[in-house]
Order: structure tokens, then C-alpha cells, then sequence
């Protein structure tokens, strides 16, 4: 019999304990010979709650019970969360979490805490929340050599665009739309500022290219600056604006990583992602490009995800986890200023040479819009010396 403890009985942590016990669920049916809940730990009181029996509020009780197998952090936040991690991988208990913070920021001291003490951690959901996307890229893609992964990658920041382009909602209203229905907390900056997408793809290249990319290597731009006049634009040039998370793999073997938000034509599959879902197509060089798509938060597609890796350790799926990572390279990701790409660009007066002229369906008095050629960001400040910028997006082509 495993046993296992989860951390934390908020949204997702409630979501695990519902799944792992079969309340409400089919899982019961498939695993409950093999996996049971022993704890649950949280400082709240929950005395009224049909799990009461299982909570503690002191970790030392999970830490020091040889019995339990696995533990399943879904704190959240990062100094306790590590903390509980480094304390039962020590003690010789396999943990899976969902906290891409940590992951970010600790992977490969994990990963290699984890193989000294012979045990296993895992971390699916933190990246696509119920979208297999960390098993595939790391097994099913193995043969590849991955050139470039790119995605939209936080639900929060999508729904936000997804209402300005189909109700015409400001910024600011779309955002307190997403606080109102539960897609956005009391304090956005984590999303609409782009740490969440630099977390995930820091995540993602990791396990692409086998070294810890930090987050303090990745360029990160938000949405808080993009309006309702550059939404205009991007529909005259048949684009939608995506805030977008991508690493791009160089021949000198180092990565372009960063975040930041893009056009991104009509015709691409990207484009048509809406509400709170997420994508992320990944290129390899033998497959092109297969794209994951589905639900990138929420209570239940995150628990599934988190309980898949439960169950992937307790039938001893997954003994070394993820193939090793490398320590993090301090000269291995390269700015996005040294990526070119076509520019929007507004100006309150002047114009840009060699550019395509943009004219929304209704004319935006006292500023004119342009579709440049390709360039880096510093060429493109170079050449726009001089000139009053509205705004500068940047083109997925």
C-alpha cells in the first residue's frame, strides 16, 4: 500500500484529496487497492470537513511516519513550500507538486536532492495545469531535438485579451471581469505581469534542453501597456495580440528565451486559443510541430494531473523522473533584443520607412500605425530616434 500526504487543502489540494479518495470520481475504481490517503496538512481548522481525520497542521508528523510514501505539495508561494519539499525528499518520501514557482526557481537542486536520496520528484501540473505536456516533451519527443517551444501559457492573461477583442473591454474592465469570475486573484501581477509564463517556460526549457533556465535569464514583458487601440491594429493586419512564452534553441547552443506579447496571425492555431485555455507548440526537428492544448488551470484538471504523477510513482512508472538537468548556464540565454522580428508600431507623428501602413476599420485620429520589416528591438529604436512611440508589439510570423 502507498501512502501518501498532501499540502495544503486549497483549490488544487482539495481537488487531490477528492480525486485520490474517489469522492465524486471514477479514480476509486482504478487505484484505491493501491494508493490511500494518510494526511492532510493545514494550518486552518477543517473539523467540520468529511476529511477531518486526516489533518495535522504540524509537517514533523508526515516528515517522521515511515509509512507515508509520497507527498503532494500544493502550498503554493515558495519559502515553506521548498522548505516541506527539501524536508521529505531527505526523509525518503517521493513528492509531487504543481508549484511551478518553486520548480522554476529550485529544479535541479531538487532533481539532484531527489536522486541522492533515491526517491522521485515530479512536477506535471506545474506547467499546462491539466495539459500532459512535461511526460511528452521529456519521453514521447526524446528522439528529437527540440528547436523551439512556444505557447500561451497563462489562462488569466488570455480570458483578458480573449474580452478585449470579442466585448471591446478595456484592459483595466477585462481584468476586474477575471477577478470577478474566480480566473484572476485580489494581486494579478503574477499573470498580467508575465512571472507566471516565465515560470512555465523557464519549466519547459528545462526539460527540453537538460539544463535549469532561471527565471532571472528570461526577458519579461506583460500585458498591462496593450489597449484597446492595439487590438484595432492587430484586426486590420488579420492578427490577434497572445502573450506568449517562448525558448528558441540556437546553433551556437544557447537559448533564446523570453515572454512578452506578440501578433499572431489568424491563420495560426495560437490564434484561435480563447478564454482560459492554454497551447504550446513545440518544434522538434523530426516531428515539426505538435501542438498541447486543453484547460492550463483550474481545481480538477490540475489534481489530475497532479494525481497522474501519484500513480505513475506508485506503480513505479517513473523511478529516475525527468532525465537530469544540468546546472543553470550564466552565458546560455541570450536576449530577445537579439531576435528579429516584424514590429506594430504606433506613433503620434511621423512614419517609418520601408513599413506597411496600417489602417484600422475606424481611424484612430492624432496617430498612425506601421508593420515594419524585420529587425531587433534595438535596430527598431535606432530607426524610430527621434519619433514620439505609442506602442511597439512584437509579430509572431
Amino acid at each position: 500500500m502507498i501512502n501518501v500526504a498532501v499540502l495544503g487543502f486549497g483549490v488544487v489540494g482539495s481537488g487531490v484529496v477528492e480525486l485520490l479518495t474517489g469522492t465524486g470520481s471514477e479514480y476509486s475504481k482504478k487505484a484505491d487497492d493501491l494508493i490511500q490517503l494518510k494526511y492532510i496538512l493545514d494550518v486552518r481548522d477543517f473539523s467540520d470537513s468529511p476529511f477531518a481525520p486526516y489533518f495535522v497542521k504540524d509537517f514533523s508528523v508526515i516528515e517522521q511516519d515511515p509509512e507515508v510514501d509520497i507527498v503532494v505539495e500544493t502550498i503554493g508561494g515558495a519559502a515553506i513550500a521548498l522548505d516541506f519539499t527539501e524536508r521529505a525528499i531527505k526523509a525518503g518520501k517521493s513528492v509531487v507538486t504543481s508549484n511551478k514557482e518553486v520548480v522554476a526557481t529550485n529544479g535541479y537542486r531538487l532533481l539532484e536532492l531527489a536522486r541522492e536520496n533515491h526517491v522521485t520528484y515530479l512536477f506535471e501540473a506545474s506547467v499546462g495545469g491539466g495539459i500532459p505536456i512535461l511526460r511528452p516533451l521529456n519521453q514521447c519527443m526524446a528522439a528529437n531535438r527540440i528547436l523551439e517551444i512556444c505557447g500561451i501559457l497563462n489562462g488569466t492573461t488570455n480570458y483578458i485579451f480573449t474580452r478585449m477583442i470579442e466585448a471591446g473591454l478595456t484592459f483595466e474592465k477585462a481584468l476586474m471581469e477575471a477577478q470577478e469570475n474566480g480566473y484572476a486573484e485580489r494581486d494579478p501581477s503574477a499573470d498580467i505581469e508575465g512571472w507566471d509564463t516565465c515560470r512555465k517556460i523557464c519549466i519547459l526549457a528545462s526539460i527540453a534542453y537538460g539544463w535549469h533556465v532561471l527565471p532571472e535569464q528570461v526577458s519579461t514583458i506583460g500585458i498591462t501597456k496593450v489597449s484597446l487601440e492595439d487590438v484595432a491594429y492587430a484586426a486590420a493586419c488579420n492578427r490577434k495580440i497572445k502573450l506568449l512564452g517562448r525558448a528558441i534553441h540556437r546553433e551556437d547552443v544557447t537559448i533564446c528565451a523570453y515572454v512578452e506579447p506578440h501578433l499572431v496571425s489568424v491563420q495560426n492555431p495560437l490564434a484561435g486559443v480563447e478564454d482560459v485555455f492554454n497551447a504550446i507548440t513545440v518544434k522538434g526537428n523530426a516531428t515539426g510541430d505538435v501542438m498541447f492544448y486543453g484547460r492550463g488551470a483550474g481545481k480538477m484538471p490540475t489534481a489530475s494531473a497532479v494525481v497522474a504523477d501519484v500513480i505513475a510513482i506508485a506503480r513505479q512508472m517513473e523511478r529516475s523522473a525527468y532525465r537530469p538537468w544540468l546546472p543553470p548556464r550564466e552565458d546560455g540565454v541570450v536576449s530577445a533584443d537579439t531576435l528579429s522580428s516584424r514590429w506594430l508600431v504606433r506613433l503620434k507623428s511621423g512614419s517609418i520607412l520601408n513599413a506597411e501602413t496600417i489602417n484600422p476599420e475606424q481611424k484612430i485620429e492624432g496617430e498612425n500605425g506601421y508593420l515594419t520589416e524585420p529587425m531587433t528591438r534595438p535596430e527598431l529604436i535606432k530607426n524610430l530616434d527621434g519619433l514620439e512611440i505609442i506602442s511597439m508589439i512584437r509579430v509572431l510570423d
